[in-house]
């Protein structure tokens, strides 16, 4: 189907079906993204990220610009830059959660949007190649879809890189890191993923929220071994 085609079937949609904000219900609420169910007000009210580790995207002070949280000081990552356009905050967290464990796929393409508009004016250099974190096969086939690869889709077709969602696997069931203390969830993912190809050049890893950076650090570390020469992290929000 030609562009022509695709931009008429579109505004006939958008008569026929109006967008409605999906935090406030304003039925018809319009901006220059004319398929977005996304009012221009609420948008704008999202917790946008302001000052940020330069390393792992940790919030800081507002005072604190261009500056490495502690944990990066003593301890860095494997990863080398996290980007995250948004804090885990109220009320990106509630679509985050609907996304995650109601399986409301549409918001899935609306963060998925918001983060590849972020993202573009940001990264100068698109990555050689977009990894999802994996879900374990048994979480995979209890949620019926994996929250990273969703958000990861329009990401990489901006970019234009492939999206690798079978070339790592998550080799153990581990329980939930949202129940675990800081401690426990390094230990929770230490030889959880498994690399099935090898890799080279810069690779960037896609998740939804990031808490601690154990989940990142650990399928950094292994895409490393694998051969990637730099990993990257983009995620929606960070804790």
């Amino acid at each position: 189907m030609n562009e022509w085609m695709k931009s008429v079937q579109l505004r006939i949609a958008s008569v026929l079906l109006p967008p409605v904000c999906i935090l406030c219900g304003a039925a018809g609420a319009m901006s220059k993204h004319r398929n977005r169910d996304l009012c221009p007000a609420c948008q704008q009210s999202l917790p946008w990220a302001s000052a940020q580790c330069v390393r792992c995207a940790l919030p800081l002070s507002a005072m604190a610009t261009e500056a490495l949280c502690g944990g990066c000081q003593t301890q860095p990552p494997a990863f080398e830059v996290c980007l995250s356009p948004f804090h885990y905050q109220v009320p990106l967290d509630h679509l985050l959660l609907g996304l995650k464990f109601n399986g409301r796929l549409a918001q899935a393409r609306l963060l998925g949007e918001l983060m590849t508009q972020w993202l573009a004016s940001v990264v100068e250099i698109p990555p050689e190649q977009i990894v999802p974190v994996p879900l374990h096969a048994t979480r995979l086939r209890e949620r019926g879809f994996n929250q990273a690869v969703e958000l990861a889709r329009p990401i990489a077709r901006y970019f234009d890189v492939p999206l690798n969602y079978h070339g790592v696997q998550r080799i153990r069931l581990t329980p939930p890191q949202s129940e675990l203390s800081r401690k426990e969830r390094l230990k929770n993912v230490r030889g959880a993923f498994e690399v099935m190809q090898p890799l080279n050049g810069r690779v960037v890893i896609i998740d939804d929220v990031m808490t601690t950076g154990s989940t990142a650090h650990e399928l950094a570390d292994a895409l490393l071994n694998a051969g990637a020469e730099q990993v990257e992290v983009w995620v929606c929000a960070r804790a």
